[in-house]
């Protein structure tokens, strides 16, 4: 019976001193830092998303476009 009683008092101790340890650390990463990050992800990925479109519309397809057209043109 006393081996009974101390086996339990040792799991009662290991696990306050488990929780005690877990509540004490300060190491680790938040919620709140991973969502701080993927939202900066997510500006920057538009941000870059909408230079490309500008570059592409402003510049890339209208020449495109015209040499295209002029490779395609049969009457000169």
């Amino acid at each position: 019976m006393k081996k009974l009683i101390n086996s339990i008092k040792n799991r009662i101790n290991s696990a306050i001193i488990s929780a005690k340890t877990a509540i004490e650390s300060t190491t680790g990463e938040g919620y709140v830092d991973t969502g701080v990050k993927i939202i900066v992800g997510v500006v920057i990925g538009g941000v870059i998303l909408a230079g490309l479109y500008t570059l592409f519309d402003g510049t890339v397809i209208p020449t495109l476009t015209t040499k295209i057209g002029n490779m395609f043109n049969y009457a000169g």
